[in-house]
């Protein structure tokens, strides 16, 4: 690591810490050479492969975009969008993989969408999954209501 200040290429860590998400680690440095001290965070860089067979940073934000639109017009906050984005974000992380396909990041979208609106769900999956016909549709909504009354009885 650089210092900022002299562009010595070696510095000290004097402490480190966790951040609160447990998604980043903060260190305090120390240069040898001009004695002046920094802070550094570090982060485990998430990458997205696409089917394209692009791959990209994991962005958070992305998530919660996408999913904004599959509930435009549905009583849902902006709150509860970047508590998704978190659980999305954390699920994919605990798998430890650092690529991770598009595919399993739409996975890990559905649960926690399903829990938060039903309509929206049905909006992100007929997208993600491509539905083509009203049949598509209609096992979707079929499921559900399966599952609906399951959490009932």
């Amino acid at each position: 690591m650089h210092c900022p200040f002299c562009r010595h290429p070696d510095t000290r860590v004097i402490d480190s810490r966790s951040t609160e998400d447990g998604g980043a680690i903060r260190r305090r440095r120390t240069c040898p050479e001009c004695g002046r001290r920094f802070t550094t965070q570090e982060t485990v860089l998430l990458m997205v492969s696409k089917r394209s067979g692009v791959t990209e940073p994991f962005f958070r934000d992305k998530v919660v975009a996408g999913v904004r639109r599959a509930c435009q017009g549905r009583p849902v906050g902006e709150d509860s969008l970047a508590q998704l984005g978190q659980l999305v974000e954390e699920s994919i992380r605990a798998t430890g993989c650092a690529e991770i396909a598009a595919h399993e990041v739409g996975l890990a979208i559905l649960g926690p969408l399903r829990e938060l609106d039903e309509v929206a769900y049905l909006r992100f999956a007929s997208v993600y999954r491509g539905f083509e016909t009203l049949a598509d549709f209609e096992a979707e909504i079929e499921q559900l209501r399966t599952e609906r009354s399951i959490k009932q009885d």
